[in-house]
């Protein structure tokens, strides 16, 4: 692995998680939205990463999302009749969003991305102090 490929490796996982950042903000901006019925309350998201190899060497050559995809988890129902979005026996649905879990996900993803950062500053100076030894 060459030190470019670094910096395209380390560029494509801070993209990444650029959308997995994106991608909890939106979950917990909806983290207390409801809805008059289950099908249209907010589902949590969560980015699919998958890692691009290089079909040839076999090297690792970046991360991409290939998808987002829509929570399973049950909705919470909640009996609220004085809701003017409560559906006709009186219930509303809440979003499936774990706050606690977003956070986490929030500090991991932010941590990744800086990461990522110090990776490529590192690689920029090797490279800076390796043309330097021609001097």
């Amino acid at each position: 692995m060459s030190l470019i490929n670094i910096f395209e490796i380390s560029g494509s996982a801070m993209n990444a998680q650029s959308v997995r950042l994106n991608t909890t903000a939106s979950n917990l901006a909806n983290a207390e939205s409801v809805s008059g019925t289950e099908g249209g309350a907010y589902r949590a998201r969560q980015p699919v990463f998958e890692t691009i190899m290089n079909n040839f060497t076999g090297e690792i050559n970046g991360v991409e999302v290939t998808d987002v995809v829509k929570s399973e988890a049950p909705v919470m129902k909640q009996y609220s009749p004085g809701n003017p979005l409560a559906d006709k026996d009186g219930y509303i649905y809440r979003s499936n969003v774990n706050v606690m879990e977003e956070m986490a996900n929030m500090i991991s993803a932010s941590r990744s991305y800086q990461n990522n950062v110090e990776v490529m500053n590192t690689s920029k100076q090797m490279l800076i102090n390796t043309l330097r030894l021609g001097q």
